[in-house]
This record gives structure tokens, C-alpha cells and sequence, in this order.
């Protein structure tokens, strides 16, 4: 369990790193800020998560939902694409670190351990994956009926 201090300073990386990201990926005004709280809203979320559960693969994919039903929400009222949204918000739960170090066991040539920690990378990328493409497809059904129903009352 980590600590309030430890677990501010986390939240504070998070969206100078989504910031950092924002910057690179040419994000500007409004857009980069909504973004960089995404990031933090993001790694926040995954932290409260752990309180209730500490399967991180669930915790990956309950924020990834949370933040693409963000994302899109943001990309309705700002008139961008949610993908500008959604990739940068999502930014402090890229397992870089899990894949640094299947890379490692895989040079040094620990078969075992780069197949265990390359499964639980995969795990997480996929529960990543999986929020974002649910909501996505939720989001173009929801808007597909909409325009539906407003064409056969409008």
C-alpha cells in the first residue's frame, strides 16, 4: 500500500509526464491541459483501484474504460478526434516497465522469467486494449442510433 505523500507525488508525475507527452505529440491550449488531467485522473484511479482489488490487469481495464468514456466526452465538447484524448490520458499506464524487463530476462537468456513476464505484459496490454476498444464501440452504436432517431423525427 503506498502512502498519501507517496501516492501525490505519483499523481503530480503523471501529469507532468502526460504534459511531456502532450508537448511531443503537439498537443496545444485547452487540449493539452484536459489531456494532462486525463493522465493524472488516469494514474489516480489505478491507485484507488488497488484499494479494492490488486489484480492489476482488472485495474487496467476498469481505468481504460473510465478514460476513453472520458476521452469521448471531451472530444464532443472540443470537436477532436478522442483519440487526441485517449492516447495521451492513457500515457502513465503504458507497462513500460514490465516490458523493460522481459526484455532483460530475454537477453540474459532466463527463458522463464521473460516467458512470465512477457504474459503479464501481454495481460495488461490487452486489459488496456480491451477498455479502450469497448467503449469505442459502444460510443460509434450510441452515435450511429442517435443520428438515427433524429433522422426519423427531424
Amino acid at each position: 500500500m503506498i502512502g498519501l505523500t507517496d501516492g501525490l507525488i505519483q499523481v503530480t508525475a503523471a501529469f507532468c509526464g502526460t504534459l511531456g507527452f502532450g508537448f511531443l505529440l503537439n498537443s496545444r491550449g485547452k487540449k493539452l491541459i484536459f489531456a494532462a488531467l486525463g493522465g493524472m485522473m488516469s494514474w489516480a484511479l489505478f491507485l484507488l483501484l488497488g484499494f479494492i482489488t490488486k489484480g492489476e490487469p482488472m485495474r487496467y481495464f476498469i481505468v481504460s474504460v473510465i478514460i476513453t468514456l472520458y476521452a469521448e466526452i471531451l472530444a464532443r465538447i472540443l470537436k477532436t478526434p478522442a483519440s487526441t484524448f485517449c492516447i495521451l490520458s492513457l500515457i502513465p499506464l503504458v507497462p513500460g516497465g514490465a516490458l523493460y524487463y522481459s526484455s532483460t530476462y530475454a537477453l540474459s537468456g532466463d527463458t522463464e522469467l521473460f516467458v512470465s513476464k512477457a504474459v503479464y505484459t501481454l495481460e495488461l496490454t490487452v486489459a488496456l486494449s480491451l477498455g479502450i476498444v469497448l467503449v469505442t464501440a459502444c460510443m460509434k452504436y450510441f452515435t450511429d442510433f442517435i443520428r438515427r432517431v433524429r433522422g426519423m423525427h427531424g
